[in-house]
C-alpha cells in the first residue's frame, strides 16, 4: 500500500460522500487497510484533502501554463487552454471533483496555503484573457470577471458530461470556445 493509494482512493470517496461525508474508516476501506494502519501514511482528512487539492493545481499549472508559453495568438491560446482544461477534468474525475467542490472543506490556515495555488492558476487565464484586449484580438472590459465566468461554465461541465454522451468534450470545449469567442449574436 502507498500513500499514492490512499490519495486515489481518498479522491474516490471524497468525490462520492463529499469531504464532511467521508470518513478515514471510509478511505482506510477503500485501500483494504484498518484505520490504526491508515495514520502510518497520513495524519488527517485535512492532510489528504490539501494534497489531493495541490496535486489538482500543480497538474493543471504544468499543462496549462505550458499552452500559456506558445507564441501563438491569444484567441487560439485560449481555444487550446480550454480543450485542455476540460480533457484533464474528465481524464482525473475525482481529482478534479476534489478540487472544485470540496476546497471550502479546508480548514483556516489550509485555505490560506491553498489559495495562493488557485490565484496563480486563475493568473494564467486572466492574464491570456488581458493579452488578446491588449492585441485588439477581444472586448473585453474586466477580465477577471470574464475568467470567472468561463470557470463557472467549465467548471460545471463535471456535473453533466458524460463519456457515452451526445457531445465528445472535445466538441464541448470547441463549442465553449466559440460561445466565449464569438458569442451569440450572429
Amino acid at each position: 500500500m502507498t500513500r499514492e493509494d490512499i490519495l486515489e482512493a481518498a479522491a474516490q470517496v471524497f468525490r462520492q460522500k463529499g469531504f464532511h461525508g467521508a470518513s478515514m474508516n471510509d478511505i482506510a476501506r477503500a485501500v483494504d487497510l484498518q484505520k490504526p494502519s491508515l495514520y502510518h501514511h497520513v495524519s488527517s482528512k485535512q492532510e489528504i484533502l490539501l494534497e489531493l487539492l495541490d496535486r489538482a493545481l500543480e497538474l493543471l499549472l504544468e499543462r496549462i501554463s505550458a499552452i500559456t508559453a506558445q507564441n501563438i495568438p491569444a484567441d487560439e491560446k485560449l481555444h487550446r487552454m480550454i480543450r485542455e482544461y476540460l480533457q484533464i477534468l474528465v481524464e482525473n474525475i475525482d481529482l478534479a471533483s476534489v478540487l472544485l467542490f470540496e476546497h471550502r472543506a479546508l480548514e483556516r490556515r489550509q485555505h490560506a496555503r491553498h489559495i495562493p495555488n488557485r490565484d496563480k492558476f486563475e493568473s494564467l487565464w486572466k492574464d491570456v484573457i488581458q493579452e488578446g484586449v491588449n492585441k485588439r484580438l477581444f472586448k473585453c472590459d474586466d477580465p477577471s470577471l470574464a475568467t470567472r465566468a468561463l470557470f463557472g461554465i467549465m467548471n460545471w461541465t463535471l456535473t453533466w458530461y458524460r463519456p457515452d454522451g451526445e457531445l465528445s468534450i472535445e466538441q464541448i470545449s470547441d463549442q465553449y470556445s466559440s460561445l466565449l469567442l464569438n458569442g451569440l449574436l450572429k
